[in-house]
């Protein structure tokens, strides 16, 4: 296996960076600022970085079929014309709860777009806990509800047969896996496949290799884990110079570069001196994995 490099490919500072996706075709990496209100695209031929700003926190964003974005902004789920820089809302969700905002989000197999909600956080993942749910935008623009109770909706991904659904809700400190059915989006028979271990930090964004394989950013734990949902093992830790690691993907040419985002928001002065590159996105070459391409929103 080849050495493994990481560098910080994206200096900019992001209060929460969160949902890198890859776009093949443009070869750009989309991704947002949560509590910095925007959406961004980073592109590594010119080093330029080109944003949108939301009225509210910006959970997740997913390319669509027909063009543009999707995204979770607030508690809404809402279409983005990148070319006119507008932002047309498509439904609403947990109307009765104003304390709420969207996280983390991403498009299954079928171009539905599962997203999770969580109360805003009073400081970094501490909130009131069970307000959140998991919801589907469907291509129709109907809206599902999965399930509530949910502290903080995080990462999720779908196994290469497209059988299982995998998800994260941080403050349980496991990753989950659910039987998944493509035809209809519906999920069930929930069961534990990786339990986080005391210093592994805090289960944020994930993704998936063409083996099959999860790699699992840990906030609060400056590491991403190379994961077997099967066998529930461990199979490597990558750490990175940052603790606050919150999400990753896989992009470039391709896809065997992993790209993490990170955060800096809520770090003192001392911590930043120490970690000067906070906020940054992270750039990890030599892993010896590859990503598959994301899916789009078909609606």
């Amino acid at each position: 296996m080849s050495s493994v490099k990481i560098e910080c490919a994206v200096k900019e500072k992001n209060k929460i960076g969160e949902s890198p996706v890859w776009e093949e075709k443009e070869g750009t990496l989309l991704y947002v600022d949560v509590s910095g209100q925007k959406v961004c695209r980073w592109n590594p031929a010119t080093n330029q970085i080109h944003t949108l700003k939301t009225d509210q926190y910006v959970g997740s964003v997913v390319p669509r079929r027909s063009g543009g974005y999707i995204i979770g902004v607030g508690t809404r789920f809402a279409a983005v014309d990148w070319k006119q820089q507008t932002i047309t809302t498509i439904a609403h969700v947990d109307e009765d709860k104003s304390n709420n905002r969207f996280n983390d989000g991403k498009v299954d197999p079928a171009g539905r777009y599962f997203a999770g909600t969580m109360a805003l956080e009073v400081r970094p993942a501490e909130l009131e806990r069970h307000q959140g749910s998991l919801f589907t935008l469907n291509p129709d623009h109907s809206v599902v509800k999965h399930f509530d109770q949910v502290d903080i909706s995080n990462g999720l991904d779908w196994s290469l047969d497209h059988k299982i659904f995998y998800y994260i809700d941080s403050l349980s400190f496991k990753v989950d896996a659910f039987d998944y059915d493509k035809k209809t989006g519906n999920i069930s028979n929930r069961r534990a496949v990786y339990h986080l271990e005391k210093d592994e930090g805090i289960p944020d964004g994930m993704c998936i290799d063409t083996e099959g394989k999860l790699w699992v950013a840990c906030y609060s734990g400056g590491r991403v884990l190379h994961i077997d949902p099967t066998t529930g093992k461990r199979l490597r830790t990558v750490k990175l110079p940052v603790d606050r690691t919150t999400s990753c993907c896989f992009g470039g040419q391709d896809y065997s570069e992993l790209y993490v985002t990170t955060a800096s928001e809520g770090m003192d002065e001392d911590s930043m001196k120490r970690q000067p590159e906070a906020g940054g996105i992270f750039k990890i070459t030599g892993l010896g994995a590859k990503g598959i391409p994301p899916y789009s929103f078909s609606g």
